[in-house]
């Protein structure tokens, strides 16, 4: 009897156990699907800036200016650069991924309104610090995607243009701003390789301040505008 009951608990057991693995199997592929079968990419692009910016404020100047005619209604915009960019792309899942780019932009800012033709600021170094959440749309091979994320401009450096240098100006400085970047794109795979093209636009809204110093006196301080343009082209490695 007691054998008779212990084959009896044996065999329920065995059933709940295959019930659960039954269960079970319908949640292992979905996890698998969501999985990425490589979660790197790295890209090499071509990358045009182009600066949508202007003077958004006249923080300070000095009297000797600010009767100078040019500064009646004053205005500036940035030059466009082309410059090649790295981008590294971690994938999460195969639907969401983290991307940070590099690389180093030079520009020139120019007079424009009241201070049309003149030279301002010259050798502008900036690399634009990037780090964006991106999701690709699931629509087949051709990945197109979006993202959003934080931005640090880090400026490494300017020389007052010949404008500037006639007024007395000695120096310059740009601060280094934080700002937030969107960005929309497609990935485009090379079938049975590991490659791929790829398009990217970002949009940022980015400021920064400007100081031009004579000597050790800062004569203008004024708030600026960015807002460039990003736009990227080149190939892309998945591993």
């Amino acid at each position: 009897m007691t054998h008779t009951r212990t084959a009896i608990h044996h065999r329920r057991t065995t059933a709940r156990l295959a019930l659960a693995a039954c269960l079970a199997l319908p949640a292992t592929p979905a996890l698998a699907d969501d999985a990425p079968a490589t979660h790197w990419q790295f890209k090499l692009l071509a990358t045009a800036v182009i600066p949508d910016g202007k003077i958004s404020e006249i923080k300070a100047i000095d009297p000797s200016l600010a009767g100078l005619a040019p500064f009646a209604a004053p205005q500036s915009y940035a030059g466009n650069a082309v410059t090649p960019t790295i981008a590294i792309e971690y994938f999460v899942t195969k639907d969401i991924s983290v991307e940070t780019i590099a690389g180093l932009t030079s520009h020139h800012v120019n007079g424009s309104g009241s201070l049309a033709g003149t030279n301002l600021v010259n050798h502008i170094q900036i690399i634009p610090a990037t780090l964006t959440v991106k999701y690709h749309l699931p629509l087949g091979p051709i990945k197109p995607y979006v993202g959003v994320g934080p931005s640090l401009f880090l400026v490494m450096g300017s020389r007052p243009g010949d404008t500037a240098t006639a007024l007395g100006v000695t120096s310059t400085s740009l601060s280094s701003n934080l700002g937030v970047a969107a960005q929309a794109g497609i990935d485009i795979p090379i079938p049975k390789t590991p490659f791929g093209l790829s398009l990217d636009a970002k949009k940022y809204w980015m400021g920064t301040t400007a100081h031009f110093h004579a000597g050790t006196a800062e004569v203008l301080t004024t708030r600026h505008k960015l807002d460039p343009w990003v736009l990227s082209a080149g190939v892309a490695y998945r591993f």
